[in-house]
């Protein structure tokens, strides 16, 4: 059977199993009138390093006390490990009350006090608070320039909350903080104040994150121009494709598809060279047979894990809901785990492999032991800063108990229904006992070439979307366009098998029969590209600085093109497999 055959009912289980999954009741956030709404505080930190944030009270704020009893319960595994920890705020606001400007309270700041809100103010540190779920988002200070010429720090005392509402509901907040400053310096007297206004609005709760969706960044028209260039690429390709299968293909067959009566001045003509002369060796095992196995059913499970985790995305809202998102992705991947152990256990059975044990053990540890090991680096570089980035040891128990409780057992059934159920070999050609020796080859079509070229087209039809993906992650944007990403996804699986089917053809008509690796790598070269796009990205395209930042940006985006690169191979062996067995569906003699 061929490969798209071979996992038909397995991932349509799986998608009825994650709908079901990650459905979940909404709440309706209803208040009565003069009904205490909770102000919780979350955090603070630099603007330009979105990933070091530090507690909110980690600022020499004044009245601010939190406990562990001031903490809301956390509402998943995601919120824990974006490092959310939100607590209670002094403020008190409730439901349609305005109040009038308000003292939280005085304080005189000391050297140390002034030293660490002038470093801050410098920094360009925010804090953000979330109020009935809604995110807020405030400045600390400014800096302005006297006549001289000489910069000093200061501090805004003042919080000015605008409330929307309708129907029992909070539907808008916004904070100005502009409104009263205080320079920061040793015996400063600082008197935090707020005040609050309501207005009720016609905009219905369930459109209440709209003002949050950036619609002229993401819907811009670069956009809808780079779908329609990546659709054309795919056209492009397909066509070069079906010219080979319907020209150079079908020319092949018809001159072996001469009887032994034909004129034999007619057949000596016929070209004994290229591809058919490899079929003997064609379906030989790759060498390292367990990795290459293990990279494949990984890559099968990550292909699978990215089109739900899309698809639910569409039909969901994750961005209305603390770390919703990372929580759907970690119990999906934990549940796709069965599909990698079936398509591990599967190929390297029909290979001939004979370890399937320590196959499905390298297949259910090697990609998630490579991501848990950069990120408890991570966590250590975080624990060192004191960041909210740290992970709290009670979520890395839980991170390890999902993958060696839940990934692995499922990678365990995957393999062993793969190992009896899709097991047996059924190459359309004998394999030869000895190996044909490969003939020299120009430098153009040597596999080093070849993987490296292999990636350039892939990357050029998902380049654009990258710069959203990494805007949104890197600058404080929700991504929302998943429709686009949806087909930005399709093109990339349609362009990357086209590449790899081409340069596998031209590769066997090199008599070169190693194609099982070139086709994977030269697809999986695409993250190489990718990354090279991020290392430009820091430098151009953001203001992150420091080696906390540093480290995080660049150990996400190594984990990112890993995955990225594991996933590509494996869609770029899939097409060339398909095609090779489609090729070779002819007797040779």
């Amino acid at each position: 059977m061929m490969e798209g055959k071979r996992m038909i009912s397995s991932i349509w289980l799986l998608l009825l199993s994650c709908l079901v999954f990650v459905s979940a009741d909404y709440k309706n956030h209803e208040y009565q009138f003069g009904e205490k709404v909770i102000l919780w505080v979350n955090q603070v930190g630099p603007y330009r390093n979105p990933t070091e944030t530090y507690l909110y009270n980690k600022l020499p704020w004044c009245g601010v006390k939190m406990t562990e009893s001031d903490k809301p319960p956390r509402e998943g595994l995601g919120e824990a490990l974006l490092g959310y920890e939100l607590r209670a705020s002094n403020i008190e606001i409730n439901f349609m009350e305005p109040k009038p400007r308000t003292t939280i309270c005085k304080h005189t700041l000391d050297a140390d006090d002034a030293k660490i809100f002038k470093h801050a103010i410098l920094n360009q540190y925010y804090y953000q608070m979330y109020l009935d779920d809604l995110p807020i988002f405030g400045m600390v200070g400014e800096i302005r320039e006297n006549a001289a010429g000489e910069t000093r720090a200061f501090l805004y005392t003042h919080k000015h909350f605008t409330l929307l509402h309708n129907d029992g509901q909070v539907i808008q907040v916004n904070v100005t903080t502009n409104e009263a400053v205080v320079p920061v310096e040793a015996e400063a007297t600082v008197e935090l104040t707020y005040s609050v206004e309501w207005h009720e609005t016609d905009i219905a709760f369930s459109d209440r994150f709209d003002v949050y969706l950036d619609d002229n960044f993401f819907e811009h028209q670069i956009h809808w121009f780079s779908i329609f260039n990546s659709f054309m690429m795919v056209v492009f390709l397909a066509g070069l494709v079906s010219m080979i299968l319907m020209r150079t293909l079908k020319r092949d067959y018809a001159k072996f598809a001469m009887d032994a009566d034909d004129d034999p001045e007619d057949k000596d003509g016929i070209d004994e060279s290229g591809w058919k002369q490899v079929h003997g060796d064609v379906f030989r095992a790759p060498p390292k047979l367990l990795l290459f196995a293990s990279l494949v059913g990984t890559g099968h499970q990550l292909a699978l894990l990215v089109g739900c985790s899309i698809f639910l995305s569409m039909v969901g809202t994750y961005y209305r809901t603390r770390g919703s998102m990372v929580t759907a992705f970690i119990f999906l991947y934990a549940l796709t785990a069965f599909v990698g152990g079936y398509s591990s256990g599967g190929y390297y059975a029909r290979n001939g492999g004979r370890h399937w044990i320590q196959s499905m053990l390298v297949t259910g540890g090697l990609f998630p032991g490579f991501c848990i090991t950069i990120a408890l680096l991570l966590n250590f570089v975080a624990i060192g800063y004191g960041s909210l980035a740290a992970f709290p040891p009670g979520t890395v128990v839980a991170v390890l108990a999902i993958w060696l409780l839940l990934s692995y057992p499922t990678t365990f059934i995957g393999a062993v229904v793969g190992k009896n159920w899709n097991g047996v070999a059924d190459n359309p050609c004998r394999i030869n006992p000895v190996h044909r020796q490969i003939p020299e080859k120009k430098w153009y079509l040597q596999p080093l070439v070849t993987i490296l070229l292999g990636g350039v087209l892939p990357f050029g039809s998902i380049f654009i979307e990258m710069y959203f993906v990494f805007t949104s992650f890197w600058h404080y944007k929700y991504y929302y366009v998943y429709g686009f990403l949806l087909l930005v996804y399709i093109i990339l699986i349609i362009v990357t098998m086209c590449v790899t089917v081409v340069s596998t053809y031209f590769l066997l008509n090199a008599e070169d029969h190693r194609w099982q690796w070139t086709s994977f790598l030269s697809a999986a070269s695409t993250a190489f590209y990718v990354f090279l796009y991020s290392i430009y990205y820091f430098i151009f395209k953001t203001k992150m600085s420091g080696f906390f930042q540093t480290c995080f940006y660049f150990g996400y985006m190594t984990m990112f093109c890993v995955a990225l690169g594991i996933l590509c191979g494996a869609i770029g062996y899939i097409g060339t497999s398909l095609f090779v067995r489609k090729i070779y569906q002819i007797k040779i003699d």
